[in-house]
């Protein structure tokens, strides 16, 4: 997919959280990394219609991102959304938390929607567990239900925002897994993400946003073995200090 942002920026008042950015690449599988503050949740949710820019264009495939709300109805549906705390229906069980947005936004029979929804439970290791709620769920089977609930429509991409954030280390490496596995089979992401090591070796290429700015881009592996900028150096030289 062809991502083009042109001048793109967004304030909240008088903060500004993109300022100005300019980006025109094919992207397959997009580690967006950076500290805190720095606009990564912000441009994800611009991508996904979820937030108009305040300023400038976003064009996938040569398709502008809607800015009125109306028409950001419908490109919201073609993509699919993972965020910290999964965004699961509490209220409902694993199974129709997938089967229930299949009908009611996508327009799925309900035969083809329990399928796909058994279908996608199985695959993520779930199996048996589809009648559960969220609160009898682990916290990595919460995620892979939520992964699950956004590739049963076979959207064209894949956004996460911090999808292991709130996560223990044991099902942070469960979710990074499917991720991977995901990767391998040809979808698309976009993830903002402080796992660099699932950044680094399940991504094709990192952006690295710090003060609303793209200040550095490029393969993964280049970006981590050889960082241009003193800025990426840093950050990166910050996570380090404590690794085991």
């Amino acid at each position: 997919m062809r991502m083009q942002l042109k001048g793109l920026t967004r304030s909240f008042g008088d903060a500004v959280v993109l300022d100005g950015i300019d980006f025109d690449d094919e992207v397959t599988t997009l580690a967006i990394i950076g500290p805190s503050g720095g606009g990564k949740s912000t441009l994800l949710r611009i991508l996904g219609g979820l937030l108009a820019p305040s300023a400038g264009r976003v064009l996938l495939d040569g398709e502008p991102v809607p800015t009125e709300e109306a028409a950001r109805a419908p490109w919201r549906a073609s993509l699919g959304f993972v965020f910290q705390d999964g965004g699961l229906f509490h209220h409902l069980s694993a199974h129709e938390n997938i089967a229930l947005p299949l009908r009611a936004v996508h327009g799925m029979d309900a035969e083809a929607a329990d399928a796909r929804a058994d279908e996608l439970l199985e695959r993520f290791g779930l199996a048996g567990e589809g009648g559960k709620r969220p609160a009898q769920l682990s916290g990595g089977q919460r995620q892979r239900v939520a992964i699950a609930r956004a590739v049963a429509p076979r959207p064209r991409m894949l956004l996460l925002d911090e999808p292991t954030s709130a996560l223990d280390p044991e099902y942070t490496t469960e979710v990074l897994d499917l991720l991977r596995d995901l990767k391998n089979e040809g979808t698309r992401f976009i993830t903002v993400t402080h796992e660099m090591g699932f950044a680094r070796h399940a991504c094709d290429k990192v952006a690295f946003l710090t003060g609303g700015k793209l200040a550095e881009y490029g393969p993964s592996e280049q970006v981590f073995t050889a960082p241009a900028t003193p800025e990426l150096r840093r950050f990166l030289g910050k996570l380090l200090e404590w690794s085991v």
